[in-house]
């Protein structure tokens, strides 16, 4: 070999080593950015305990290592997994109930708060509360067989559109939730929902949404009772109250649908306090998360005065109970999908 070709050969080896370095960094930036199960999520204190908390329960070997079967996650809905201002959305969906059977219900235009509701003053109809809200559910999902309601609340989702946005509700979810949620489930925890609103309306789309199964929600509910019609058995819905999922009401409704004490919940406002605090009262590591509404110009600001989704004790408490308050503005590069 002469010595022009000793050097041609060394330049070669030398320009591939140096390719073959350029592409390698090229490959594990890239790999990086591809691997990141979260990336709607800014980086921060708040995603990073969530990364640490699903490695250090699923990695062999770890102190906080979790069997599988007991790697549990419960989500609330409203305000947690997709948007619950101005009103909760199952609230729109009474109300177009409200005004669907109206004419089979006359006695509605003088009897509140049916009323203000087909007067469209929802502020007034809401006046009353939780017990206003669920005296017209009672009125709007009795006295149907549980597959007629499935197919009601089917195709009322497949339409409704939000008041102020004009989207569809099903794209109001939280684009850095969704992410969440398949994250944990590629890690071997079951997602469930644990909601104040209705089981039954909940069950039909949760999986096309959230990709949660509807064995997977649990939720407020009126009673049922069998009976047969013209021959065939139907589940009938009653116009009354069987559970209120909400508040102390989440971990009792934990207990019964799932039988395991969670190791991490997400919420967003004070009626997901004691799941939360029943979730992280467990032994070894838990996971508590807050999710804040304070972005205003992508979503909603509302906390400690907001007549939806209040949370004031949460705020208050979140840090000497080790719980993450996850900023929506702060924390969150994009809000919906």
């Amino acid at each position: 070999m002469t010595v022009t070709n000793a050097i041609n050969h060394t330049l070669k080896i030398r320009l591939t080593q140096s390719l073959s370095i350029a592409l390698f960094v090229l490959f594990s930036v890239l790999g990086v950015h591809a691997a990141d199960p979260l990336p709607s999520w800014n980086a921060g204190p708040a995603k990073q305990a969530i990364l640490d908390f699903v490695k250090s329960t699923t990695s062999p070997g770890s102190e906080n290592h979790v069997p599988p079967a007991e790697r549990i996650a419960v989500f609330d809905n409203d305000g947690t997994l997709w948007s619950e201002q101005p009103l909760y959305f199952q609230a729109l969906f009474i109300f177009d109930r409200i005004k669907q059977l109206a004419p089979q219900h006359p006695e509605w235009k003088a009897q509140e708060p049916f009323a203000s509701v087909l007067k469209g003053d929802t502020k007034t109809a809401l006046a009353g509360g939780e017990h206003a809200l669920i005296e017209m559910a009672m009125a709007t999902h009795a006295g149907t067989t549980t597959e007629e309601f499935h197919q009601l609340a089917m195709e009322w989702i497949s339409t409704a559109r939000h008041p102020e946005t004009g989207k569809l509700l099903t794209e109001m979810v939280y684009q850095p939730m969704l992410e969440l949620l398949t994250y944990l489930r590629e890690n071997g925890f079951k997602t469930y929902i644990v909601s104040g609103g209705g089981i039954e309306f909940m069950r039909p789309w949760t999986e096309r949404i959230y990709g949660i199964p509807p064995e997977q929600v649990i939720g407020s509910s009126i009673k049922t009772k069998y009976e047969l019609r013209e021959g065939q058995p139907v589940l009938a819905r009653l116009p009354e109250m069987n559970f209120i999922d909400d508040k102390e009401g989440k971990p009792v409704g934990i207990n019964q649908h799932i039988g395991r004490r969670p190791i991490a919940a997400f919420g967003n406002s004070d009626g997901d306090f004691q799941m939360l605090e029943w979730t992280t009262a467990g032994d070894g590591a838990r996971l508590g998360v807050y999710i804040h509404h304070d972005d205003a110009k992508r979503e909603y600001a509302y906390d400690r005065n907001s007549h939806i989704g209040k949370l004031a004790r949460g705020l208050d408490e979140s840090s000497e109970r080790g719980w993450i308050v996850v900023s929506m503005k702060n924390n969150w590069k994009t809000i919906y999908p």
